[in-house]
């Protein structure tokens, strides 16, 4: 066999590796929301939104805080972010999430971060090496997703000072349509 004939041959097995490796995270995309998926629909704007009590894994307050409610933040406008340690768009979107959490602290808003869908001790590295400054609270068996019925991550829920939702974004959100959704909420 020819030197051009066994490089053409190498050449068809790397393009044939290439589309496997392509449909292998195309088949990867496709399962992971379904597999995660907690319970069907969105909750609807105006729906009050259901109360919670989860343990506070990183940035509590006060610093002895050990779980947070959704019941004790009544009366502030509250940005509930789930998301997960291992979930690509979560990781791009949490800078942005952080960065609203620190422009609207003083007006008032309060933003909660709810590990979801993730094993047990990893939101606390996560938070500190990428030194998210909100309170994370572990949602321990998916419950707290399960009662926001999230089926996608990263989700946004925002919430007005009355409890009652205002909005629900699913996947990544801009910096300049959360900077305006939450205004909208002070």
């Amino acid at each position: 066999m020819g030197e051009g004939t066994k490089e053409a041959k190498r050449d068809q097995a790397g393009e044939g590796r290439t589309w496997l490796v392509v449909l292998a995270l195309a088949a990867g995309f496709a399962l992971v929301p379904r597999l995660t998926r907690g319970c069907e629909g969105s909750l609807a704007s105006n729906e009050v939104a259901p109360d919670f009590s989860a343990r506070v894994v990183a940035n509590a307050e006060p610093p002895e805080q050990k779980t947070l409610s959704l019941a004790s933040l009544q009366g502030k406008p509250v940005l509930l972010d789930f998301w997960a340690t291992w979930c690509g768009p979560c990781q791009a979107e949490l800078p942005v999430v952080n960065g609203i959490a620190q422009r609207f602290k003083e007006r008032g808003l309060v933003v909660v971060g709810v590990n979801t869908s993730d094993e047990p001790g990893m939101a606390e590295a996560y938070a500190r090496k990428k030194r998210l400054s909100f309170p994370i609270v572990y949602d321990a068996a998916n419950e707290v997703a399960k009662k926001y019925r999230v089926d996608n991550l990263p989700t946004l829920v925002l919430v007005s000072k009355e409890g009652k939702i205002v909005a629900v974004r699913h996947g990544i959100t801009s910096d300049a349509d959360l900077d305006g959704l939450v205004r909208s909420a002070l």
